[in-house]
């Protein structure tokens, strides 16, 4: 008997302990879940709505970062850096040394590398996020800091002076790389490469130059014309939305898709201008005003002479590539013997304009759209602008391409014949193609004539009193749906423009 209620008090024992650790186990688990959904939702909380909830104890150990730290990216990037900077060298030198020589400013005659090694400082990467993923595409964005050691000499020559090796120093970058990798189903799985500077945060390269064996001021306002020309390509070739599209890997791809491609064209009217300040000891200033939307694409209006109230009622037509990012840039320059003086800059951002509908603004002139350099904050006066954007279609877009690209020969080949010293010189003379009957478009100082058709046409330009061209030899150029030939002044800090500071006209519309 004793035996028997043993066997069955055991049995009692073991069923409730195997349902008592069933019980606890389910209790467990469905702490757990519940914990893990409260982490989940805390998880979504973002700063504000935690400081909504814990107020004045709100954690300072609390952080939400923005990007991915990559510490171990960082150790194999410092050991792969002699590998990598050996072959970057190549790749600068191959890709950089055109775009000097593209943008190379008026009064320099030779700009190029004589010396390029970046040194032994690895630049650090201090994070990354993954901007978006797609089907075919992973886009990223990369922190990215280099304060490094490189040794940078330029070969700097200009009219009647000897070459000036120029070196640049202390160089420091700061800047958020965005790079789109385009994949592909064979090894290494990886087609092309995209890679740009995002405009916001602004790129920052920050640099000093010395002369090697000579001085800065044999060849005056040389440090601003480096200045300028750096902005200019990074401005007009790498800050997004412009990008460098590179494949890799060896197999054949079709790129175009990855390609920035023209969205729009905008006419622009600069209608006049309002109190502007007077730079003249004697008399008042020679207005004129300038505007693109890329450095490399400029037009300016007439010089009105002796008069802070300028009337000029003048179209143009430029190419937009990303409504979304780029602006309308707005300068106006008071005309004189030499350096013509900046009056005053302002910015219009095509995001604000609605398509196919007229837009008419009053700006108000800054000295510069970096006001945290700028100590004179005087006001600048106004400038008045009807501004009209139209988006296009498959057709407009592909046609604007190619005559972008034909845009770009045709001045490369001016170059070459000697016509102008650089494909960022400026072309007068060259008359608009759009529309029909014949125009004659002026700017002040040459003119030249164009017969308009329905296709691209020519405008020339002939050197002579009787024809009051300027320049020399047989210039050309062309415009199609609005895309014009702009010669290329480079920005100097403060309030004047470099020596040569003709651009071009062509390519401009008049007002009728």
């Amino acid at each position: 008997m004793g035996l028997i209620s043993g066997v069955f008090m055991g049995m009692i024992f073991g069923i409730a302990l195997m349902a008592g650790w069933r019980h606890m186990m389910r209790y467990r688990s469905t702490k757990r879940i519940a914990k893990a959904a409260d982490i989940k939702i805390l998880g979504s909380l973002n700063r504000d709505d935690l400081k909504k909830i814990c107020g004045d104890n709100f954690p300072v150990w609390i952080s939400f970062p923005v990007y991915e730290q990559v510490k171990w990216l960082n150790k194999e990037l410092s050991k792969l850096w002699p590998f990598v900077a050996d072959a970057a060298e190549l790749v600068i030198k191959e890709s950089v040394e055109p775009l000097l020589e593209e943008y190379r400013p008026p009064g320099i005659t030779s700009l190029k590398f004589s010396k390029l090694s970046l040194g032994n400082v690895a630049p650090k990467i201090e994070g990354i996020r993954v901007q978006s993923l797609k089907q075919g595409q992973i886009t990223m964005d990369i922190d990215f800091r280099w304060g490094g050691d490189p040794s940078i000499i330029l070969g700097v020559e200009a009219a009647m002076v000897a070459s000036i090796p120029i070196q640049l120093k202390d160089l420091q970058v700061f800047t958020v790389i965005r790079v789109i990798f385009q994949l592909a189903e064979e090894i290494p799985c990886i087609s092309a490469v995209v890679v740009a500077l995002l405009s916001e945060p602004k790129p920052r390269i920050d640099y000093t130059l010395k002369a090697v064996g000579g001085s800065l001021t044999a060849i005056p306002g040389i440090a601003d014309m480096i200045d300028d020309t750096v902005d200019s390509i990074i401005t007009d070739m790498l800050q997004w939305p412009h990008r460098i599209v590179v494949p890799i890997g060896g197999i054949p791809v079709d790129t175009s898709e990855l390609e920035l491609k023209p969205q729009g064209k905008v006419a622009v009217t600069i209608v006049k201008a309002n109190n502007l300040k007077n730079m003249e000891m004697i008399g008042k200033s020679d207005p004129y005003a300038v505007v693109h939307i890329k450095p490399l694409f400029k037009v300016k209006t007439n010089v009105v002479d002796n008069n802070l109230n300028p009337v000029w009622n003048q179209t143009f037509e430029l190419i937009a590539e990303d409504k979304e990012t780029q602006s309308l840039i707005f300068e106006v320059f008071d005309k004189d013997i030499g350096q013509d003086k900046r009056l005053g800059i302002v910015k219009l951002p095509l995001i604000d304009l609605e398509a196919d509908t007229p837009k008419e603004a009053e700006l108000r002139l800054l000295p510069s759209l970096d006001m945290l350099k700028i100590k004179d904050k005087k006001d600048r006066g106004s400038i008045t602008v009807k501004v009209l954007y139209h988006e296009f279609n498959k057709e407009e877009q592909l046609a604007a391409l190619e005559e972008e690209k034909r845009i770009l020969e045709e001045r490369k080949k001016l170059k070459e014949a000697g016509v102008i010293g650089s494909t960022m010189d400026a072309i007068d003379g060259a008359a608009s193609l759009v529309g029909s009957g014949v125009g004659m478009v002026g700017t002040g100082i040459g003119a030249g004539a164009g017969l308009v058709t329905a296709g691209v046409g020519t405008g020339v330009g002939l050197v002579g009193s009787g024809f009051g061209a300027v320049g020399s030899g047989l210039s050309k150029a062309g415009k199609f749906m609005g895309r014009t030939i702009t010669g290329h002044s480079s920005k100097r800090s403060g309030t004047t423009t470099p020596v040569n500071s003709v651009q071009e006209n062509g390519g401009a519309k008049p007002a009728q």
